[in-house]
């Protein structure tokens, strides 16, 4: 399926996620629709379930599959796309073939990162589930997983058609320019909170969003204000937030994202194992930056 501009999910801001578990940690499928809907209603232009802040990797494959059905419910299907890494690529082509068969217009998609991927293996992987018939958001981590999706690759991938885009977490900004170049039409996408102003200004498509989870308001505005240029109000927002932005990067991404949305006043509540709560001294650091930001009227 080759997208047309008006059908490219993955422009705008994009929310990995965070799941609800209920007490028993089960699943809260309600509370998940409902967040869904309620980010979407705070001007977020979609979700990414099954993400690794939707710990899909702990996830039965009943309910992975159940998360995508719920959020598809939730806001529709064109506001989708979901996560569809795997450690093989027969498994990750079911997981595309499930969010198309569910309704969704597109998937984010992990190279190989059950071992350090080679070039050819990387290919074969992408070809695979470029198969469902989806276009494939590329999902660059070599911090987790290991292999590097470098901008020489990318353009080899997105040459072939097998995406169309990519979710950039490297952190290395200069990336965006040698990316323009080598494939122009390749829709770069912010990866990791902490340099969306960066990556914004450097003509980035759309953002796949941790903060927003518990700040939706004041994240799509620094979203907006960044994409269209207007550096000041970017730049003050940016600068309010990045205490708590900064933390999409860091190993205990989902618990302080997660008690964020608590300390606003949404349900976050706790992980499965083996992630943990947080240090007293992580636990306090987040706990001030959220409240010194609701108290500055970011929400």
């Amino acid at each position: 399926m080759t997208p047309t501009p008006r059908t490219r999910p993955w422009h705008g801001v994009l929310v990995a996620t965070a799941l609800p578990f209920r007490d028993d940690l089960s699943v809260d499928h309600e509370r998940y629709a409902e967040h869904c809907a309620w980010l979407v209603g705070n001007g977020c232009d979609g979700v990414v379930p099954n993400g690794s802040l939707g710990e899909y990797q702990v996830l039965t494959p009943e309910e992975r599959a159940q998360v995508v059905a719920t959020a598809v419910a939730a806001v529709g299907g064109a506001r989708v796309v979901p996560g569809v890494a795997a450690y093989g690529s027969a498994e990750a082509r079911r997981w595309a073939e499930q969010a198309r068969d569910a309704g969704c217009h597109a998937v984010m998609l992990l190279p190989p990162n059950a071992y350090r991927a080679d070039e050819r293996s990387v290919l074969a992987h992408y070809a695979e589930v470029a198969k469902a018939g989806l276009p494939v958001v590329a999902y660059n981590n070599p911090v987790d997983t290991k292999v590097d999706l470098v901008p020489e690759l990318l353009a080899v991938l997105h040459g072939e058609g097998y995406i169309h885009a990519v979710k950039e977490f490297s952190g290395d900004v200069r990336r965006a320019w040698r990316l323009a170049e080598l494939a122009p039409e390749l829709d770069l996408l912010v990866g990791a909170d902490d340099v969306l102003l960066e990556l914004a200004v450097a003509g980035a498509k759309g953002w796949v969003a941790g903060y927003p989870n518990a700040l939706p308001t004041a994240t799509v505005e620094l979203y907006r204000a960044a994409v269209r240029g207007d550096l000041d109000t970017a730049k003050r927002l940016y600068e309010q937030l990045h205490p708590l932005l900064r933390w999409d990067s860091r190993v205990e991404f989902v618990q302080a994202i997660k008690l964020s949305m608590d300390i606003v006043g949404r349900h976050g509540g706790a992980c499965r194992p083996p992630r943990v709560p947080l240090l007293p001294e992580q636990e306090a650091v987040v706990r001030a930056a959220t409240e010194k930001a609701v108290a500055a009227g970011l929400s």
